[in-house]
């Protein structure tokens, strides 16, 4: 039988289980995410759709010797983050299913979001060049979700039982996964991030560590992460073990006084440091000072950019 650790980190379509296959797109940086698609009888699931049309194409091209006798039916997006629905107009056909957190967060995080940023002068728009330019976002119609769930929603894609979780705030302000609990495969969207830092939007991380300990708890034999190579479910432990380390760390600064810039720059990332966007601490040292005092200003997604930035070598 196929273990996770069996499934190679390359572009394109992997089976998993009978039912089960991951769409991988490595390097599993900023964009570049994974999808999952689940078959039933006459039908499937397809979870997520990818950052821009072409990849979206590509991806719903390599499916079709799928998807040919079981066209999708259902789509889920599980949060709101562009890379994760901007696809959505090419299964428009489809139910597209989100929690509620998530499509009241999809219409302020269109195309015209990211746009904007790589419009912006200095070092901000640089980094944003640097991160979006491979893809192309002028041409999307931004479809979302046509209909929502709050805490957990059941479905049964042509007699394949399906369990949706709610586990945001977290990344964002709504974070699902997706289980198939007969084949024990978890879809967990950007609530895991392998080989790559995790980054709070939303937050609180205390949240985020609960719902990996609820991941862990369905007791998964492959996890599909949103970004980054299938694991198994003691690899999330690598997302909860940084978030408890930056938590702590941070909550140390911030009860000396020290400002978020301050505490971004003096945490030493330790074991952590060989992780990809290193930067994305300057939002999570936020999300914890956020969480420890909820009156602490508020820093709108530019001013993060240009911290993120700064963190990764850009400068103005």
């Amino acid at each position: 039988m196929t273990a996770p650790q069996d499934i190679p980190y390359a572009r394109g379509l992997h089976r998993l289980t009978e039912h089960t296959h991951a769409w991988l797109v490595p390097d599993g940086t900023w964009g570049w995410s994974n999808a999952g698609l689940v078959t039933g009888d006459g039908e499937a699931l397809l979870v997520d759709t990818l950052f821009d049309l072409a990849m979206t194409r590509e991806m719903l091209a390599g499916l079709e010797g799928l998807t040919r006798d079981h066209p999708i039916r259902t789509v889920v997006n599980t949060h709101a983050n562009g890379d994760h629905w901007f696809g959505n107009e090419l299964v428009g056909d489809a139910e597209i299913i989100a929690s509620a957190p998530t499509a009241e967060e999809m219409p302020a995080n269109g195309p015209a979001l990211i746009l904007g940023m790589l419009d912006q002068p200095g070092a901000i728009g640089r980094f944003a060049r640097h991160i979006f330019e491979p893809f192309d976002f002028t041409d999307i119609t931004p479809t979302v979700a046509t209909r929502t769930f709050d805490d957990t929603l059941e479905l049964s894609v042509g007699g394949t039982a399906v369990q949706l979780f709610n586990l945001g705030p977290a990344h964002t302000a709504g974070d699902s996964v997706v289980f198939v609990p007969s084949e024990r495969v978890l879809y967990a969207g950007d609530l895991l991030f392998i080989g790559g830092t995790p980054i709070a939007w939303a937050g609180p991380i205390s949240h985020w560590i609960e719902a990996c300990d609820r991941m862990i708890a369905l007791e998964p034999e492959f996890v599909v992460p949103g970004h980054g190579p299938v694991i198994p479910a003691d690899g999330i432990l690598q997302v909860r073990d940084y978030l408890e380390y930056v938590r702590d760390e941070a909550a140390v600064r911030y009860e000396k006084g020290m400002s978020p810039e301050d505490t971004m720059r003096d945490i030493s990332l330790d074991r952590f440091d060989s992780l990809d966007e290193k930067g994305r601490i300057a939002q999570n040292v936020l999300a914890v000072y956020y969480e420890l005092d909820p009156t602490f200003e508020r820093v709108d997604t530019r001013e993060v950019f240009r911290r993120i930035a700064s963190l990764e070598g850009y400068s103005d």
